[in-house]
């Protein structure tokens, strides 16, 4: 399978650290320690290997359209999974509670940002696939704000607890991004012809 080249074996094993993650996260409150630790380690080999595979498939020039659509699948399952689990009380980190609302405005552009996906398919045929620099910002953000979360209760007890700048500063973004898809998606809805549009850093010219 062609489709199956280093870049996206190593996409399809950050999609599968997802589940560990999930494990990890879920037991964040049994009062071992070691879960969150776990939780950091996990969260930091896939933070790593979503630049190695980027980089992989630029320099092996082994962009594919699996690939192209794999890698912000995997990173859009991690920040669901870990906004979701993060608010919950049962299982959220204790001082670093992300508030409801983050999660809420995080899954919704997620939600409507595939629904829009869809529209445009249905309106044109073809698939709009074009990662921006305002999604590429929101999704670093979050998954700071995440990384933030595990790492705060390590963290000095003079240090200022930053989370509520994290939160609205990932749902601004939030915001503005789905703001700049549905911009995007309008406009190529409105020119039918243009063709499949794969702008991503994963995908062949």
């Amino acid at each position: 399978m062609h489709w199956l080249n280093w870049p996206n074996r190593i996409t399809l094993v950050r999609i599968l650290l997802v589940g560990p993650l999930v494990i990890c996260l879920l037991n964040l409150n049994s009062g071992w320690e070691g879960w969150r630790k776990i939780a950091l380690i996990l969260f930091g080999v896939m933070a790593v290997s979503d630049g190695v595979d980027g980089y992989l498939a630029r320099r092996l020039q082994a962009q594919t359209r699996v690939g192209g659509f794999l890698d912000p699948l995997a990173d859009k399952l991690l920040v669901t999974c870990a906004v979701i689990i993060l608010a919950i009380d049962a299982t959220s980190v204790p001082g670093f509670r992300l508030p409801n609302w983050v999660t809420v405005v995080a899954i919704g552009k997620d939600l409507l940002t595939v629904l829009g996906f869809f529209l445009v398919y249905l309106q044109t045929g073809e698939f709009l696939i074009r990662p921006r620099p305002l999604g590429k910002a929101c999704t670093m953000v979050q998954l700071f704000m995440v990384f933030y979360i595990l790492v705060g209760p390590s963290l000095p007890r003079n240090v200022p607890n930053f989370l509520s700048v994290l939160s609205w500063l990932a749902s601004g973004l939030a915001v503005a991004t789905l703001a700049d898809y549905v911009r995007i998606g309008n406009r190529f809805a409105m020119q039918p012809g243009a063709g499949l549009s794969m702008g991503d850093k994963r995908e062949r010219p």
